[in-house]
């Protein structure tokens, strides 16, 4: 790993995992595959939501934000922090939320410590801070991918690249508020209580999406939401506590083999290949070489009609 910041997925096992070694507890995250307030409230209580979402490069700066008003005196009595540097924007939404909900979660000491330090900075110097907070930086870069041959926080994204961003909305206040660090103030959504949250959030997450083209479905929402195992026990229902333990297990081996560097692995699987079609003799080397470039080229062709791209970057 660099000494920066490096590209996390947007995983409910990455995300909840994360936030517990930042001392968070009885939490997690739940990934929403529609677009649906009723399945939203299934998961109350609901902290938040961090979306997904390809940035537009080519958007210019605006005094006005394309949906809702920028509260700039809101600055000053909520954590809301600017975003200095690439790749911690995963991180930074998440913190947006639970920073905001330290009397509904237990952030955990290290977090409080950190906001308490912080609380009197403008976004700014809180966007510093955060950036070179040494532990949130390296719990944050442990849920990366292992990447022996790219160093990202040395790398700038380019026109070519896929660019994503991580955002955060959540009531705060009764006010539904979009925290963006790459905006200069959080955005109201208008008036909204905790329990209205996810019958407010899904339209201003509509009107979002409808502002890209038809065939764009590169976004993704997590929902933070309490422990759902703390939910099965006190309804007694084993099965689902079951289901979740097992879930937990299954997220704690994925985000082990993302750390792990396949490379070494990968180079004595492809050695012994070669031997084996070496030895088969009759041109199969050639062949395979020749069947695998082919397939190679059709995938790459078949990913560039619908608009893909091999490169992507987190701003």
């Amino acid at each position: 790993m660099s000494a920066g910041w490096n590209t996390i997925e947007s995983d409910a096992g990455v995300f909840t995992f994360l936030i517990d070694n930042l001392g968070v507890k009885h939490v997690q995250f739940e990934e929403l595959i529609a677009l649906d307030a009723a399945l939203l409230r299934q998961e109350s209580p609901v902290y938040g939501v961090i979306f997904l979402f390809k940035y537009p490069t080519g958007e210019k700066p605006s005094d006005t934000p394309p949906d809702g008003n920028f509260d700039f005196d809101a600055s000053e009595n909520i954590f809301f922090a600017a975003q200095t540097i690439q790749n911690a924007c995963g991180t930074q939404a998440l913190l947006s939320v639970l920073l905001n909900k330290e009397d509904e979660v237990e952030i955990g000491p290290q977090l409080k410590e950190f906001k308490e330090f912080t609380g009197a900075f403008p976004s700014e110097l809180r966007g510093e801070a955060l950036s070179n907070s040494e532990l949130i930086r390296d719990v944050h870069n442990s849920f990366a991918r292992s990447s022996p041959f790219v160093d990202e926080a040395q790398r700038l994204a380019s026109e070519e690249d896929d660019v994503y961003h991580f955002i955060a909305y959540t009531p705060i206040n009764g006010v539904l508020y979009e925290l963006d660090g790459l905006q200069p103030a959080p955005i109201s959504h208008g008036s909204c209580s905790f329990e209205e949250f996810p019958d407010k959030v899904i339209p201003v997450l509509q009107r979002r999406i409808e502002r890209y083209p038809a065939n764009e479905i590169r976004f993704n929402l997590l929902a933070m939401v309490r422990d759902l195992r703390i939910r099965a026990q006190e309804i007694g229902d084993q099965d689902m506590l079951y289901q979740e333990e097992q879930k937990r297990n299954a997220w704690q081996w994925e985000n082990a083999l993302r750390r792990h560097n396949f490379i070494g692995f990968i180079g004595e699987v492809l050695k012994g290949v070669t031997a084996s079609k070496l030895r088969e003799g009759d041109g199969a080397y050639d062949k395979w070489v020749e069947e695998a470039k082919s397939k190679t080229k059709t995938r790459i062709e078949e990913k560039r009609k619908v608009g893909g791209n091999d490169e992507q970057v987190e701003a």
